[in-house]
């Protein structure tokens, strides 16, 4: 699985990759025809410096659009599903264990667009995902977080996650 470390991949669930490409299909069939008739009737109202409905729906077109981008880019990068090696090096697709702040935490290393009940996701490329990237067992990283505090990461496991 080499091409998990172009900075561009992310890794996603099957589940999420196909709740993904259903809300694109969704965005860029129906959403698009939906916000072309609303941008079109709040036209036909006149005046468009004071017309807020117009002015709304173009905001949301705008919004919609970035989201499309944002997806279609996602999907087209993305490695889906990809069991990683089972040799204990943190990638995207492993469940990482790590001890932080004294306490165990278990979380998934991907896409934070992944949504299973009752597991955290970290991104690959969050801080503390770019310093445990490569990382094996008992291997110490360090990165600084958003806060500008300095923060120390000990890996206690990494195993391929399976859904």
């Amino acid at each position: 699985m080499s091409d998990t470390t172009t900075p561009q991949a992310s890794y996603l669930t099957q589940d999420a990759f196909d709740r993904l490409k259903a809300e694109l299909d969704h965005l860029s069939g129906e959403g698009r025809t939906e916000i072309s008739r609303r941008i079109e009737s709040a036209r036909e109202e006149g005046d468009l410096r004071e017309n807020g409905g117009y002015h709304a729906a173009k905001e949301e077109q705008g919004k919609m659009e970035a989201r499309i981008r944002q997806l279609q880019q996602l999907l087209s990068t993305a490695i889906v599903g990809e069991t990683p090696p089972d040799d204990g090096i943190v990638e995207p697709g492993m469940l990482v264990t790590v001890e932080m702040f004294g306490d165990k935490e278990r979380f998934l290393l991907g896409s934070r667009e992944i949504t299973e009940e009752g597991l955290d996701v970290y991104s690959e490329k969050s801080p503390l995902g770019e310093a445990i990237m490569g990382k094996k067992s008992g291997e110490i990283a360090t990165y600084t977080a958003p806060n500008g505090k300095e923060i120390t990461v000990k890996i206690l496991d990494a195993k391929p996650y399976t859904a």
